[in-house]
């Protein structure tokens, strides 16, 4: 595996953490066998374990082989279990992870669990559990009841569960330390748990063990229920089973990433946290589960997010938490961050944003399920009609756009999704599944919208949409609009602004995007919009170079298990921001149909 040691402070590649997770929170496990974070009992809790941000310090949980040669990860087949050969000087061994389920399901505690398979000569494996101190908000501490030796983490309880044999040669507060020797034939399960403010179970190690196998039987399941025949399906199902580390199965919410804070840019200070649920991208991924035939995903995410929307009226605010509350306001915690990445983040700013493109999200969403034969409840259907009442009224106003900027302008991306919404509220509305009260207002306000966008937005000059009124730059989310349906309404001007996008946001290759001009030398290409220019060629009948450029891409950006971050630099062959990142699979997923031209 080429780029994934650590570097000379500790920190490991981003692109190169796989994930486990189980339907409430995931772990990102770096290729030298530390996990590095996990939120627990919930992924937007504070973290148990952060060397992610902080690699002196952090909370961390080390299963490391001695003499390490190398190691060759892959997720089982149609799995989220990880597994992972380790190769040293004295001998070669197998690891399994997984974030346990029980048989109904998910367990209501976590168990984060490391199978050891000796396969040829002798492994030592060194430990180390080092609770972290959750963001700041707690000081870790052991105890020793009479069921076993526990560490506490503000209310989150925690048990490492290791075999008889295993050494430990250092024990406190702060720190456990050991090592365990295997040998060809043998096989061990070492283990955390923990719970928040409820009894701590000690399961059996055996039962432990028996859980590994039975959550990759219950992915196996999951992936045996889908529908997806798609040319690619091997590289949609891996995203759709990536896509599912942000599923929060205790509400249907969908988070945008599993990790908080990643840096935009080494050393620079757009460093997120991208564990709530944005409106945005959880109907993005909503849309995909619904592509590969994951009907119970995408009614459970579709049924939280317009109960959400509901609640919180008027508006859309752009993004939730987990649990269908408001995002805390952003706040910094004293840690050295990733690289030394300041400020890090906790919490998210863009909860208080006017973006009228989230009309469009909504209403491009609830299309997708009826369309794909779904029925609407009457409160929902209200406030589908409330939605398009108010992008009616909420058109022409300035906001924060697509990219959740400060800069309040009339961004053509938010116009051409208004425009969406509009268009499918008229749909919805002709097809019966709203009422029809509002119908021809819409239709005037729908037209009036291209008409002001082609007077407004559209550079003569240059023959290409451009980012906002009265601006020279370009942004490639408007690539995303051939998904919308401008590129069949404004066919010639779509492919002229295509081919503009391309020229001027490429990189040298041609097939990485930064996200609109000015970002070259602020931050990484955004991967989500190189997908989805392979969108923008594959559904405007030009499969072939749809698929050259699916298939570049897929060189590129997946790391070894096929997890993708938000970004890649091109300079450096790294990636950057938050990682596994939503838009980024589910963007892989809607470009590998559209390169079947779908």
């Amino acid at each position: 595996m080429k780029g994934t040691r650590r570097d000379e402070d500790g920190y490991a590649p981003i692109h190169s953490y796989a994930a486990i997770g189980d339907g409430r929170s995931s772990a990102l496990i770096a290729p030298d066998g530390s996990i590095d974070w996990w939120c627990t009992p919930c992924m937007d809790a504070p973290p148990l374990l952060d060397r992610l941000l902080d690699a002196s310090n952090g909370g961390r949980f080390v299963l490391q082989a001695r003499d390490l040669q190398g190691v060759e990860r892959c997720y089982r087949d149609n799995s989220n279990v990880l597994e992972t050969r380790v190769l040293t000087r004295t001998g070669v061994a197998r690891v399994t992870e997984s974030l346990n389920s029980g048989p109904a399901g998910r367990l209501p505690w976590s168990e984060l669990a490391r199978r050891m398979e000796g396969l040829e000569g002798e492994v030592i494996f060194d430990l180390v559990y080092k609770p972290g101190t959750r963001a700041g908000t707690c000081t870790p501490w052991m105890s020793d009841t009479p069921n076993g030796r526990v560490h506490h983490a503000g209310p989150v309880m925690t048990m490492l569960r290791y075999p008889a044999q295993t050494e430990l040669t250092h024990c406190d507060d702060r720190e456990v330390r050991g090592y365990l020797t295997l040998h060809s034939g043998d096989r061990e399960v070492i283990a955390l748990l923990d719970c928040q403010d409820e009894v701590l179970p000690v399961p059996p190690l055996q039962d432990i063990d028996t859980r590994i196998d039975r959550s990759d039987r219950e992915w196996r399941q999951w992936v045996d229920d889908l529908h997806c025949a798609a040319s690619r399906r091997a590289e949609v199902i891996r995203s759709a089973l990536a896509l599912k580390f942000l599923w929060f199965s205790p509400t249907g919410a969908i988070a945008a990433a599993v990790s908080a804070s990643l840096p935009e840019r080494i050393g620079g200070d757009k460093n997120w946290d991208y564990r709530y649920a944005w409106v945005r991208d959880a109907a993005y991924v909503i849309k995909a589960f619904l592509r590969v035939g994951a009907l119970p995903d995408a009614k459970a995410g579709f049924s939280w997010l317009m109960t959400t929307i509901g609640k919180h009226r008027r508006g859309v605010a752009p993004c939730f938490t987990l649990r269908g509350e408001r995002v805390e306001e952003e706040r910094f915690i004293d840690v050295p961050g990733y690289r030394n990445s300041q400020p890090v983040r906790i919490g998210n700013t863009a909860t208080d944003q006017l973006q009228t493109c989230a009309y469009g999200d909504v209403l491009e969403m609830a299309s997708r399920m009826l369309e794909a034969g779904h029925i609407l409840d009457p409160t929902t259907a209200r406030l589908l009609f409330e939605l398009a009442d108010e992008c009616a009224d909420s058109w022409m106003r300035k906001d924060s756009g697509f990219w959740e900027l400060e800069d309040l302008q009339h961004y053509t991306m938010s116009k051409a999704e208004c425009w969406m919404a509009l268009r499918r509220a008229c749909e919805l509305a002709e097809a019966g599944h709203l009422s029809t009260a509002r119908l021809p207002r819409w239709q005037r306000e729908r037209d009036r919208i291209l008409e002001w966008m082609d007077a407004h937005c559209w550079d003569e000059a240059r023959q290409t949409y451009v980012m906002y009124a009265g601006s020279d730059r370009l942004d490639a989310s408007l690539m995303l609009a051939a998904r919308f349906g401008l590129a069949e309404a404004r066919r010639d001007r779509f492919i002229s602004t295509r081919e503009a996008i391309r020229r001027e946001l490429a990189d040298d290759s041609g097939d990485l995007l930064w996200r609109y001009s000015g970002m070259r030398d602020c931050e990484g290409t955004f991967i989500s919009c190189a997908f989805w220019m392979v969108e923008a060629y594959g559904l405007l009948g030009e499969t072939e170079k749809a698929g050259q450029l699916f298939s570049s891409l897929l060189a590129r950006v997946q790391n070894d298990v096929g997890l993708m971050p938000e970004m890649w630099d091109p300079f450096n062959q790294q990636g950057l921001g938050n990682t596994p990142q939503g838009l980024s699979h589910l963007a892989l997923v809607h470009a590998a149909f559209a390169v079947d031209g779908e």
